[in-house]
Formats: C-alpha cells, sequence, structure tokens
C-alpha cells in the first residue's frame, strides 16, 4: 500500500490515496500504528482520501488522529488533501466530505485554501490558572471543539502541562477539547500555540485552531473582521478570511502543503 507523507505548516499527515477496499480493515488501529514517531510513519494523523466524481472534483476524506481516534474536523488535512488531489488530478476548485460536512477548497498560487463553519461560540467558559495568573478561557467550535486563551506572550506558556489539564475539564466533558494559546501582536496578527486533543500533544499548526483564534480574537476586539495573519510554531504562518458569501458563520483558512516523502506499507 503506498502512502505519502504531507504536512500542511507543520501539522503532518500519512495520507492513502484511493486505496483498496479492505474487509475488516481498522483504519484506527492503523493510525495508531502508522502514526507513532517512534516505530512508525510518524505523524499527527492518517488521512484517507477517495475520489467521488471528477467533474466536478469532490472527496470523501476521513481523518484518524494519531491515537486512533476520528477527526470531525481538521482544516491543514483537509488542505493537504485538496494539494494532493489537485497533483492527482489537475483540479484546482474541489469540495472535501469530512464527517458529514461539505467543504470548499481552492489550490492557488498564495497556497491551499479550505472552509470552516463556525458554530456555538462561548466566552469565558472556563478559567485555568497560567504562571501563576487566573486566566479565562473562550470556546468556539469550528467544526471540532477549541478553547481559546488570550495571552501576553505565548512563549512563556507550558502549553504541554496547561493543554493537558485543561484539555480535560469539567466544562468540556465528555468529549474534551482542543486548547489554544493567542498571543496579539498588533495590527491583523495573531501568534498561536496549540494543544491538540487525539494527539494529546502540542502541535506546530493546527487549522480548525487557527480560525477559532480569529473568531474569539474579534470578539475581543484584538483583530477587525478581515484577513488575519496566524504566526505558528512551524513558522509556516495560516491566513484567515471571512467568506465573502456567509461572513458570519464561514472563515477560509489558506497556507502552505509540503510534500515530504512517500514509500510502501509492509
Amino acid at each position: 500500500m503506498q502512502f505519502r507523507k504531507i504536512h500542511g505548516a507543520g501539522n503532518d499527515f500519512v495520507f492513502l490515496s484511493d486505496p483498496a477496499p479492505e474487509e475488516g480493515k481498522d483504519w484506527s488501529k492503523e493510525a495508531e500504528r502508522l502514526c507513532a514517531r517512534r516505530t512508525g510513519v510518524g505523524a499527527d494523523g492518517l488521512v484517507i482520501s477517495r475520489l467521488i466524481s471528477h467533474t466536478p472534483c469532490r472527496l470523501e476524506v476521513a481523518c484518524f488522529n494519531a491515537d486512533g481516534s476520528t477527526a470531525t474536523m481538521c482544516g491543514n488535512a483537509l488542505r493537504c488533501a485538496a494539494w494532493l488531489a489537485h497533483c492527482d488530478h489537475g483540479s484546482r476548485e474541489m469540495h472535501l466530505l469530512m464527517a458529514g460536512v461539505t467543504h470548499q477548497a481552492l489550490v492557488r498560487d498564495d497556497g491551499v485554501w479550505v472552509t470552516a463553519e463556525v458554530g456555538a461560540i462561548r466566552l469565558r467558559l472556563m478559567q485555568a490558572v497560567i504562571n501563576g495568573r487566573p486566566t479565562w478561557f473562550d470556546s468556539a467550535h469550528t467544526g471540532t471543539e477549541h478553547v481559546i486563551a488570550i495571552v501576553n506572550d505565548v512563549d512563556a506558556v507550558d502549553a504541554t502541562t496547561v493543554g493537558r489539564l485543561v484539555r480535560h475539564h469539567a466544562n468540556v466533558s465528555p468529549l474534551g477539547t482542543n486548547v489554544n494559546f493567542v498571543q496579539a501582536l498588533g495590527g491583523q496578527e495573531l501568534k498561536i500555540r496549540t494543544y491538540e486533543r487525539g494527539v494529546e500533544d502540542e502541535t506546530l499548526s493546527c487549522g480548525s485552531g487557527a480560525v477559532a483564534a480569529v473568531v474569539i480574537a474579534t470578539l475581543r476586539g484584538l483583530v477587525a473582521r478581515r484577513e488575519v495573519t496566524i504566526h505558528n510554531q512551524a513558522g509556516e504562518p495560516l491566513t484567515v478570511r471571512p467568506h465573502p458569501d456567509r461572513p458570519a458563520r464561514t472563515q477560509w483558512v489558506g497556507g502552505p502543503v509540503t510534500h515530504t516523502f512517500e514509500g510502501v506499507l509492509a
């Protein structure tokens, strides 16, 4: 079985495109095996992409986190899937179906873009102590659960330790949440660090987290409701901007995609 290793702004995945049907294949177990950093290929997730139609180009995309759980939304996985569809089929515009939700995708010279749907927002959902200071976390659902803390210096936060505690907070049970720490840099720029549920660690980038950060930062008056640059731990910024047809509920998230290597699974 051939695979490709792709990362979207540092968020890395093992990709299988149109794999042959295998009776009883447990993709959750395969995700745990393949994503293991020391004994597998190593990745934040395993992505299965299947072409549904050529014209218009439509794909079904399933993403399994490194711990085997299923992701309902992964912006960077969708962006990588769109880039591979462009490489394999030549399409620059397409629709991607993930967990029952259809996302628009564009492959352009300035990056690969996908849409994210903004759902429920709750301000001051929970509070935690960060570096001795009580800090509020707001929540924004962007296809998956996210909480966001606005901090003065993201580099001073122990994102893994605090993220692990907040991820299991009683106010987000039973599902838990992804945890984001966001710093306003001035103008239309934010800096972010994300602890991802399912990876159970800090990741270098998170597409749905970038969208959630912009949603909360806009409500908090830190940025205006227009294009925002999100600086991540990979040093490969993402850009978030409102969808012109439905700016209140849909955001575009875009940025680079990189093909790292490919191989054959034993």
